[in-house]
Formats: C-alpha cells, sequence, structure tokens
C-alpha cells in the first residue's frame, strides 16, 4: 500500500462540557497547574492519556524525586510541597522523609489532591486536535474509550511534555540537538528481594562499579556505561533507572514500541549484572516495568522567551520570574560507548550549580509564540537544550504547572489573552499560595 495516499472525512462531534480552564495532560506539571486554577475557583477538566495520574513518577516508575531544593530554599515551593506532604504523609516516600517513590501511593495522592479541588478529570482521553482562529483556541477533540468528544475552554495549559496540544494548535518547536537526535529513554522497572544491607556495606557505590567487567564478559549487547541507578523504595524494595533505549522518538508511536520492546528484552541483561556482579542483589527478582516510557526529552515549544545555558550559568534573574531552579543539566548518553559517556560525565559535573544558587524562570517561557490563550508547562516550555534537561524533572515540572494554572486563572478572571496578564499579581499570587520568588519585588522596588 502507498504510504503517502490520504482520505479526507468530516463529522459532528458533541461538546461535553464547558470549563474555564483546560489541561492537557495528567503528569506533575498538569496536576499542578489544575490544581492552581481551581484553588483560584475555576472550573477544570484535565484530560490523561494513560491509566493514571502522575506521568513519569507513576506510569513511568521513575523511582525518585529530583531535588525540591538548592540546599537551602525549597525551590518547588506551593504545590510541589503539598504534593511532598502529602505523599509522606502516607507512607509514600522511602525513607519516610525522602525522595524515594512509592508509585501507587503517589497514584493515590494526586487522584485525592485532584478530587479535593474539584477537577473534573477522565484517564484514557488523548487530545487529537484542535478548533482555532488566529491563534485562539476555543476546543479541543479528545478521543475517549467512549468515542470522539469535544471540551470548549477558555483558557488551555499544555501539560502533555511533549507539547501536543500546542502543536496542533499552530505552534512551532524544537527536537533534540542541531541534528533532531534526542535524548535515550529508560524502561524503568521495580524489583523486589534485594539486600540492602548488605548493598551498602559492599563498597560499590555506584551501579557501574564492576560494568567493564560485565563488558569484556559478554553480559551486555550495548557498552553503555551510564546507569542511573537503583534506588531504595522499600525494606526488600528497589526501583530502578537502569538501561537506555536509543534513538527514540517520544512522538512517533514506531519509536516508541520499538524502544518498549528492547527495553522489556534489555532487562535480563541488567539482572544477570546485578546477580553475578554486586553484592546484596543475588536474589532479586523482576516484578514489573513502566506501563509508559520514561521519555526524557521531545519538542521543546518556542515561547517568547527562549531560556538557555547563559541563563544557567550566570544564575538569571528575571523582572517576570515565576520561580527558580537548580538542577544540573543532564544529558544523557547519546551513544553507547566510552566517548559519549566521557561526555556525559564531564558536562553533568560542571554544569551545575552550588547550595544557595539557582536560575530565574521567566513567564514567557510559558507563553508558546503565535497562540493567544494558551500556555505551556513541565518539559515542553521554550528552553534551549540544555536547559530543557535541567527543567525537565518533576519538581521544574510543579514550578511551571502552578504558574501556568495561576496565569491561566487570571486570564478567565480578566478576559484578556496571555500576555494581558499582570505579571507582578500574579507573583504575588504565587506567593500566596508558597511559592519561591525571591525577586518578584524587583520592580516595583526598582520603580520606587
Amino acid at each position: 500500500m502507498n504510504s503517502s495516499q490520504s482520505i479526507s472525512y468530516q463529522r459532528s462531534v458533541t461538546v461535553r462540557d464547558e470549563v474555564d480552564v483546560f489541561v492537557a495532560g495528567g503528569g506533575p506539571a498538569g496536576v499542578a497547574a489544575a490544581l492552581a486554577a481551581a484553588g483560584q475557583g475555576k472550573s477544570v477538566y484535565l484530560a490523561e492519556a494513560h491509566t493514571c495520574l502522575g506521568g513519569m513518577g507513576t506510569a513511568g516508575m521513575v523511582p525518585v524525586f529530583m531535588q525540591f531544593t538548592d540546599g537551602e530554599n525549597f525551590l518547588a515551593d506551593g504545590i510541589g510541597r503539598r504534593i511532598l506532604d502529602s505523599l509522606r504523609s502516607q507512607a509514600g516516600t522511602f525513607p519516610a522523609d525522602g525522595v524515594g517513590i512509592r508509585a501507587e501511593v503517589l497514584k493515590r495522592t494526586y487522584d485525592g489532591l485532584l478530587q479535593e479541588a474539584g477537577v473534573k478529570f477522565t484517564f484514557h482521553t488523548n487530545v487529537i486536535d484542535v478548533t482555532v482562529d488566529s491563534g485562539w483556541v476555543s476546543e479541543v477533540i479528545c478521543a475517549g474509550k467512549s468515542g470522539l468528544f469535544a471540551i470548549r475552554a477558555k483558557a488551555f495549559v499544555d501539560g502533555t511534555g511533549d507539547g501536543d496540544l500546542s502543536v496542533l494548535a499552530g505552534a512551532t518547536s524544537e527536537k533534540g540537538d542541531e541534528a533532531g537526535h534526542m535524548m535515550p529513554g529508560t524502561l524503568c522497572s521495580l524489583w523486589a528481594g534485594i539486600n540492602w544491607q548488605r548493598v551498602r556495606g559492599s563498597g560499590l557505590s555506584t551501579g557501574n562499579s564492576r560494568i567493564e567487567e560485565a563488558f569484556k564478559d559478554g553480559v551486555f549487547t550495548l557498552e553503555d556505561r551510564h546507569l542511573p541507578g537503583m534506588w531504595r523504595v522499600g525494606e526488600t524494595v528497589g526501583g530502578g533507572n537502569i538501561g537506555h533505549t536509543f534513538e527514540l522518538d517520544g512522538t512517533d508511536e514506531r519509536s516508541l514500541t520499538e524502544a518498549y520492546l528492547w527495553g522489556r528484552k534489555s532487562l535480563l541483561e541488567y539482572e544477570k549484572y546485578y546477580k553475578e556482579y554486586l553484592k546484596g542483589f543475588e536474589e532479586m527478582e523482576l516484578v514489573a516495568t513502566g506501563s509508559l516510557m520514561g521519555v526524557r526529552e521531545t519538542r521543546r515549544i518556542m515561547g517568547d522567551y527562549v531560556l538557555n545555558i547563559e541563563d544557567f550559568k550566570t544564575k538569571a534573574v528575571f523582572e517576570d520570574e515565576i520561580g527558580r531552579y537548580s538542577y544540573p543539566v543532564d544529558i544523557h548518553i547519546a551513544r553507547p560507548d566510552k566517548e559519549s559517556y566521557e561526555e556525559f560525565h564531564k558536562e553533568f559535573t560542571s554544569l551545575r550549580l552550588g547550595t544557595g544558587e539557582s536560575y530565574g524562570i521567566p513567564y514567557r517561557i510559558l507563553t508558546p509564540a503565535g497562540l493567544s490563550n494558551v500556555l505551556v508547562a513541565g518539559r515542553c516550555v521554550s528552553s534551549d537544550r540544555s536547559l530543557q534537561a535541567s527543567i525537565r524533572v518533576m519538581p521544574g515540572c510543579y514550578i511551571t504547572g502552578q504558574a501556568a494554572g495561576m496565569a491561566t486563572a487570571m486570564m478567565v478572571e480578566g478576559d484578556v489573552d496571555s500576555r494581558g496578564v499582570d505579571v507582578q499579581e500574579l507573583q504575588q499570587r504565587l506567593k500566596g499560595i508558597g511559592a519561591f520568588l525571591p525577586n518578584a519585588n524587583m520592580v516595583k522596588e526598582a520603580q520606587g
């Protein structure tokens, strides 16, 4: 069959609901956006394509949160702290005051927070199209188990991680490096039967401590030296962020399919390595793999400002700051070879900030160029590749998500587009829910 063939069809779609704010995607950014908008008394509908809220931290089985703080300040304060506190109160982290994630508890945490806030949400709901006129989106077209339906809203938040809604509406985007190559993904996993006391006493502090021996012995198909490792998430349970799926394009279902197939197969090699080369893992057994591929990088939606590596290095301060963050530049290896690993290691150990240091996040990276009532949040915000590799993690997504949700609430209240939002008022409202904004009064003080 000729793959260039096309068809045209037309059909009517029922408008199922009308709300103030529509949120596409129920990952950490989407959840934070929905909670922030609902907290301002706005009606919110959130559509999640998967079977649970939380994205990477739940369905993706990422076993640990990256840093919430800069060592002195709680950067993901506000909704990020609220989520972490709620999770810990339900014994959802390991240790109790740590950042290891018990995914099933995190799922229930997100469920409860959105239900308490009065947010409408459905699973198995994909955004497949939008109606848009001169940059103004009126409805999203969703595909659910019941068929196609539309949701009409006044303002929209794209929390898909891939910028799906924004691209459907006509936004421009970039992917990967200059050649379009993106970071590899990881199919995370859950393992039981680990003797963590023996692991700690082994002196093998990193998972790749004996990986060169395993390469020589032919254990692995690929010489992938970049092994983030196994985190303790229970008394005898470990969450594995192990292995890579190279040449992954998370916006292409064919590429994703190949990645899932390799990810599941490759864990047999990692099981052999952990059992035979490292101590404390001799009796480990695989319980599950993530139902969602751990995708680190896809589209970056181009906005009114592109946050960049110089902003990271200079610890930039912005007049329209909606948060600050400090995770290192974490671009995973491009290829399974020693040269690529050494390049990663050099960058990851050098492009990091010190205690108490952070970079500013301006509101303008949430506003896609050419769109009027759509904001982006999470992994797909407007940035260069290096900054995306820092801001992409869950606490960073809470920061941009709560700002996007708060701004859409203000758009609805003032009947304005995204660029009509009073940023100083936005900053004050964010501070009102606990956001870390030490520079929020910068403009007033300069004018005074």
